[in-house]
């Protein structure tokens, strides 16, 4: 895979649902450099190849991420069957790099700078974004019948805060600091928990502060030890299907299917 040729791809962002598009992307044989910030905040730590900006590298489903400290290191991390990924949060490579297209998947809920003029095909995953003005297409993200679903006029459904269904669950199933400070991880992903269990603590001004679920089943994801958070930030998700465990190490289904719609975009206007 040529980094320089007319089918490279920067994707921004490197999150799990951003990861499902990645993953399919370089699955399909086109040269991807991932961008991410220099403190990614991942939750589903085991299926984001963010990690790799804390590990060096970091495999999802057979797929492997490599750092990278510069542009010029891409080609080789492609050549040896990997994924490059580069800490460049406001996205300065791609003024440099030329891709023939951009995926924003920060999912940041706004804009953090993505415009059309970046590549000849630009993409953006979730609200925040108008296609036809911002970028050229939007893809939806919000879990129901419209997951996936190419707009190609317009933007996606608001951010209405509340987390999508699972086994019958919505909001519960997420947990958000009870306070300002740094979050100590007890339970790591895949553990089994009750309603009540204590999986960490923040250490604030005022002490240590309990983290507690709010649902029996299985930790889904967790924020890594030793991040610096504000009251109110998302530390971990409980998935209430216990038979799922596998799910911990796997692309989910959203992730899956905002993927396909990315790579039909992909395939539909690379040359």
């Amino acid at each position: 895979m040529k980094l320089f040729d007319n089918r490279m791809i920067i994707v921004r962002g490197a999150g799990d649902i951003s990861t499902g598009s990645i993953h399919r992307l370089f699955s399909a044989g086109y040269p991807v450099l991932a961008l991410e910030t220099d403190h990614p905040s991942a939750i589903r730590r085991k299926v984001a190849f963010s990690e790799a900006v804390y590990d060096g590298e970091t495999t999802v489903e057979g797929v492997t991420a490599v750092k990278i400290e510069r542009t010029e290191q891409a080609q080789e991390v492609l050549a040896s069957g990997r994924l490059p990924l580069l800490v460049d949060p406001a996205g300065e490579s791609i003024s440099h790099l030329h891709p023939f297209a951009v995926v924003d998947a920060i999912l940041a809920k706004k804009n953090l700078g993505t415009t059309m003029e970046m590549a000849s095909l630009t993409i953006a995953l979730g609200p925040g974004f108008e296609a036809g003005k911002d970028v050229h297409f939007v893809i939806e993200t919000m879990r129901g019948h419209d997951l996936g679903r190419i707009i190609t006029k317009g933007s996606a459904v608001p951010n209405t805060g509340v987390p999508g269904m699972i086994g019958g669950f919505g909001k519960e199933r997420v947990i958000h600091s009870p306070a300002g400070g740094v979050f100590r991880m007890q339970r790591d992903i895949g553990s089994t928990v009750a309603t009540g269990d204590v999986i960490g603590t923040v250490e604030s001004s005022e002490g240590e502060v309990p983290v507690c679920t709010q649902l029996s089943g299985i930790l889904r994801g967790v924020l890594r030890d030793g991040y610096p958070v504000p009251k109110g930030f998302k530390l971990a998700d409980v998935d209430p299907r216990l038979e799922e465990l596998k799910n911990c190490h796997t692309i989910s289904d959203k992730a899956r299917c905002i993927a396909g719609s990315v790579l039909e975009l992909i395939c539909r206007y690379s040359v």
